[in-house]
Formats: structure tokens, C-alpha cells, sequence
């Protein structure tokens, strides 16, 4: 796994720096990071978006879902060398698997184009990476994290949702459904994503989980939506939500039994000891 790095000092080699990705003034990772932006008329948003992303990021990947505004446009002026991915189906999960194949870095974070992230916690996500974990997921509801944007009722959806999933899969969660998250590339091939809607953030929580991976939440902070309104639907998309969890849990179930079987098979041949 890459390491962190302290930055080399002005009398080192330059040439050696270039394999350094400096963070602060005292840290330094060499892996890749790529951020994907998934975007639909998001062009108010995205400077307030693109100010707060750090300069050591390796490439930005706006995924654009047919806007209708000036996104690209806008996007493009913000951030040079910005690679664009078109969308060919519809929501927010096809959005995101559209940008992680697009990705070249080694380190993928998931940033909102609505202006509700801070692209200056990026550092927090990547050095729990860096630290380790395989998977940093960020929190509205740990120490230090917080939300301007959530009513009381999808509060209380996020809680009963999460309680569920921690219990059925094993999970410590303190939040579900957010969409500020960072992880290893590498993962994608454990968590297999197959959703299209605002559920992708929850099947990618179970999965994780499922897969055995390293999980580090990141307390964050969740700003209001600067301009426009969003395509969540609280009711339609908790019960899509609900779906997966469902879903995710009775293949769990068909696992088990299938790995029951195995044992059991594998006992009466005399393979297991």
C-alpha cells in the first residue's frame, strides 16, 4: 500500500520531489487522487465546489448528466486539464460507476456538485486512507461532523436505516445515506456497484462491510445546497434505500446457506478436519 510521505527538504534532489504529492507543509502522499463530481445543471454550484478543492489533487472528473445549463462550460474555466464524462443513463449511482471508470488514480473521493461539501476535508479522507483503512466514509453524526441540510424527518430515516444495516450486517455506522466518501480503487472490484439512484451511497456502505474491508468514518460537515433544488426524493428514495438493504440482506442469507452447504459437503468427504 503507498505511504505517507514527509515532503523532501529544499536541499534533496528536485527530481525526487516530483514523486511526492504534497498535502500540507508537512505531509506528503504518493498515490494518485482522483475526485469525481457528478453534475446536472449544477454551473451556479460548481465555483463554489471547485474554490475549496485542493491544488495536489491529480485529476477532477465531472460527469455530466445531459445538463442543460452551462456545467461544462463553467467546469472547464474552473479547472484546467478537467476530464469530462458524459452520462449515458439516468441517477446519481449511474453517474458515479460512469466517473470511478473514468478514474486513473489510485485514490477515488465522491464530491457533490451542490456546494454542500467542503473539498478542504479531502485531506482527512485521504490520510485515513494513506494511515490504512481501505474505505473512509464520511458522517454527518460523529464527533465533530454535522449537517445544515437534513429535516427532522429524514433525520430520523437516516437513523432507522443506518440502525438497521448495523445490525443485519455488522456494521458501526453512525450515518448511511451521504455522499462525501473516499476510498481505494482497488475496492471497486470487491463491492461490484450495480444501482442507478441516490441508493448507490447505502449499497456501497453494505458492501464494504460484506467484503471485509477496512472502514474509517470521517466526521463531516454538510453545508446547505447553494443555488437550485435537489433531486432527492425523501419518501421515493428511502424506500429505494430500504430496497437494497433488503436486498443486500437476503443474498447474505443465500451465501451463508451456500457456504454452509460447502462445509458440510466437504465434511462428509473427510476435506475438512
Amino acid at each position: 500500500m503507498s505511504s505517507v510521505l514527509h515532503p523532501p527538504s529544499s536541499g534533496q534532489d528536485p527530481l525526487m520531489a516530483t514523486h511526492y504529492r504534497p498535502i500540507s507543509s508537512h505531509l506528503a502522499i504518493t498515490p494518485p487522487v482522483s475526485v469525481v463530481i457528478p453534475a446536472m445543471n449544477e454551473a451556479e454550484n460548481l465555483p463554489y465546489v471547485f474554490k475549496t478543492l485542493p491544488d495536489w489533487i491529480h485529476e477532477v472528473v465531472l460527469v455530466d448528466g445531459n445538463s442543460t445549463d452551462d456545467t461544462v462550460e463553467v467546469a472547464r474555466s474552473l479547472w484546467p486539464g478537467l476530464r469530462v464524462v458524459e452520462q449515458r443513463g439516468k441517477g446519481k449511482g449511474d453517474a458515479l460507476i460512469t466517473g470511478f471508470e473514468a478514474c486513473t488514480g489510485d485514490i477515488i473521493v465522491m464530491v457533490d456538485a451542490d456546494g454542500s461539501a467542503d473539498g478542504n476535508e479531502i485531506v482527512s479522507y485521504v490520510s485515513a486512507l494513506v494511515s490504512g483503512a481501505d474505505f473512509a466514509k464520511g458522517s454527518r453524526f460523529a464527533n465533530g461532523g454535522g449537517t445544515d441540510d437534513m429535516t427532522f424527518i429524514r433525520k430520523l430515516g437516516n437513523w432507522a436505516l443506518c440502525t438497521v444495516v448495523n445490525r443485519k450486517f455488522g456494521a458501526r455506522y453512525t450515518d448511511l445515506c451521504y455522499g462525501y466518501n473516499a476510498f481505494w480503487r482497488h475496492c471497486l472490484d470487491k463491492i461490484d456497484l450495480d444501482c442507478t439512484g441516490f441508493e448507490v451511497e447505502t449499497l456501497m456502505n453494505i458492501r464494504v462491510v460484506k467484503a471485509g474491508l477496512k472502514v474509517q468514518e470521517i466526521p463531516s460537515h454538510e453545508y446547505l445546497r447553494i443555488h437550485g433544488t435537489s433531486n432527492l426524493r425523501a419518501v421515493r428514495d428511502g424506500l429505494r434505500v430500504l430496497k437494497v438493504i433488503l436486498a443486500e440482506r437476503s443474498n447474505r442469507r443465500a451465501l451463508l446457506r451456500q457456504a454452509r452447504q460447502e462445509r458440510l459437503l466437504n465434511t462428509g468427504r473427510g476435506e475438512v478436519s
